[in-house]
């Protein structure tokens, strides 16, 4: 009987502890959670900072400040999500270095 029938239940599957070593197992970042965190961010900077320059004195003059609004929060919500798209990449690299 060799080592992987004496680790094997009786469906076939392998018992992962006896193949992989823990020591070993590369620990990659989660892209989806870096992303869902870096538009989070920009949602929130985005209208904070439009919905100040709206009130501002001079934002007294724009005619349509919900044109305004939308705009910038959508760029500046698009420009945190690259970034943390970028950490995340950032992070994949760092965790291959010592490989």
């Amino acid at each position: 009987m060799s080592d992987t029938e004496a680790t094997s239940d009786p469906t076939g599957d392998v018992d992962v502890r006896a193949v992989v070593d823990p020591a070993t197992v590369r620990r990659a970042p989660r892209y989806k959670a870096f992303f869902w965190t870096g538009a989070l961010v920009g949602v929130v900077l985005g209208l904070a900072l439009s919905l100040y320059l709206v009130g501002s004195p001079s934002g007294a003059a724009m005619m349509k400040p919900g044109v305004y609004v939308t705009v910038l929060t959508a760029f500046v919500t698009l420009v945190t999500t690259l970034l943390a798209g970028l950490l995340a990449v950032i992070a994949d690299r760092r965790s291959l270095r010592g490989r």
